[in-house]
């Protein structure tokens, strides 16, 4: 590949990861093209199909995912390992709204999203398999809760960027708290800060 098509290639996915960051993977590809400085027909030289452009855009949020599921795993506290794997898997989601739009979809010919679930998932039912044997995780706990979660989590990515990660944060810190086995019994961890928010339709102070 010439230089200056590897500069393409490299100013196309950065715009990608900060348009579908932002915007949702329904950001339209001329956005993504005009954000690159690049044509339309140069795009689409590099990546024909919107999935590719995609899964090689958030290359490196797998990556992370990865490494999320690989220390959680290897975590000798199974609990601490499932607490982490929350707080992180929150965290991933909430710094791209593309990354969680990819985790969640499913993309014909991004494969690699499917396979990054089904690691996710086998992840999480061994560490409650585990942390459920220490009893510090409910006995009712399925795989499903987790998605549940994601769900949930997902209006966050909405939030103005200054706000998203607090709330992201406070939010996986609650579910947490609603996982944990018997939580009236147990001591409350701190909560972090909550940040500011504000309904749309919602007066400002007078």
């Amino acid at each position: 590949m010439r230089s200056d098509a590897r500069d393409n290639r490299a100013r196309i996915l950065a715009a990608a990861r900060a348009v579908f960051g932002e915007e949702g993977l329904d950001a339209p590809l001329r956005e993504v093209a005009r954000h690159a400085g690049v044509g339309p027909a140069t795009l689409y030289r590099h990546f024909p199909t919107k999935q590719v452009l995609i899964v090689e855009a958030f290359a490196e949020q797998r990556r992370a995912c990865h490494a999320v599921v690989r220390d959680a795993l290897a975590d000798p506290d199974p609990w601490q390992g499932f607490r982490s794997l929350i707080e992180r898997i929150c965290e991933l989601h909430a710094h791209s709204r593309g990354f969680a739009d990819a985790f969640m979809a499913t993309f014909p010919e991004a494969m690699d999203f499917a396979a990054d679930r089904e690691r996710t998932s086998r992840a999480v039912a061994e560490l409650a398999r585990r942390a459920q044997g220490t009893g510090q995780l409910r006995p009712g706990f399925v795989v499903d809760d987790l998605i549940l979660m994601l769900l949930a989590h997902r209006g966050v990515q909405d939030l103005p960027r200054a706000t998203r990660m607090a709330a992201s944060r406070r939010f996986a810190a609650y579910a947490i708290e609603a996982f944990r086995a018997a939580p009236e019994r147990a001591a409350p961890a701190p909560l972090p800060p909550a940040p500011r928010l504000r309904l749309a339709h919602s007066p400002g102070p007078p």
